[in-house]
């Protein structure tokens, strides 16, 4: 059972995180290159004069693209030891890569969405709460939304819905560390269109793990 779940994650995390790097580098990159560029002070937005919204970015550097790619699959990898370690709890019959896209959504919901709606995607050079505190607020939020997805998942009646409706919107009731004054150089156009792209590619890459998640398991489990 150990070597199925890890054998499968491994896939699964490394074939998805090589196709969510490939999409960040196409979309996010761009845009975090444009915001560091704000960051360094050689563009201005507060204050000068109009920058065009397409200035030339710096040229492609292998060293620092290679460990984004390298970064992301193992991130993506972990992700998926987590994804199949929750799909070795159900039936196999629950188990497909059309209900492991629902299974990646589901973990979208707990690791992306829920806590963005209070601490969103952030490009450099933006103003802060501490660092610790926000990383608290995040993990307690994402293990209360993993818990509403679960009920969700295997305790749906009318208890179950109030129960994971409430641990949805505890943490945002109680507040995500924000920063004591609103500053940075970066236009605000800039890190809307971060936290969108951030958001969309995340949404796919999870969809994208669930289906492999479940089409490693179900192989390695017929190979067993």
């Amino acid at each position: 059972m150990f070597s199925r779940l890890v054998t499968s994650a491994v896939f699964a995390g490394a074939v998805a995180g090589l196709l969510v790097a490939l999409l960040q580098l196409a979309f996010v990159q761009p845009v975090l290159l444009h915001a560091e560029l704000y960051e360094t002070g050689q563009l201005v937005h507060f204050g000068g004069l109009p920058n065009t919204a397409t200035p030339e970015l710096p040229g492609f550097d292998l060293m620092r693209n290679g460990l984004s790619v390298l970064f992301t699959m193992m991130v993506y990898c972990g992700y998926a030891l987590i994804l199949v370690a929750v799909m070795s709890t159900a039936d196999d019959a629950l188990v497909t890569p059309r209900m492991g896209m629902i299974w990646g959504l589901a973990g979208f919901v707990a690791a992306q969405l829920a806590p963005a709606m209070s601490l969103p995607p952030e490009v450099p050079g933006v103003a802060a709460a501490d660092v610790q505190l926000r990383q608290f607020w995040w993990f307690a939020t994402v293990a209360m939304a993993a818990g509403a997805m679960w009920i969700l998942a295997f305790r749906f009646n009318m208890y179950g819905i109030a129960a994971a409706a409430l641990l949805l919107m505890l943490p945002h009731i109680v507040g995500a560390p924000q920063p004591d004054a609103f500053a940075g150089p970066v236009p605000t156009e800039l890190g809307a269109l971060f936290a969108a792209r951030s958001l969309g590619i995340g949404l796919a890459a999870w969809i994208i793990l669930g289906a492999f998640c479940a089409y490693f398991w179900n192989k390695e489990g017929e190979a067993a």
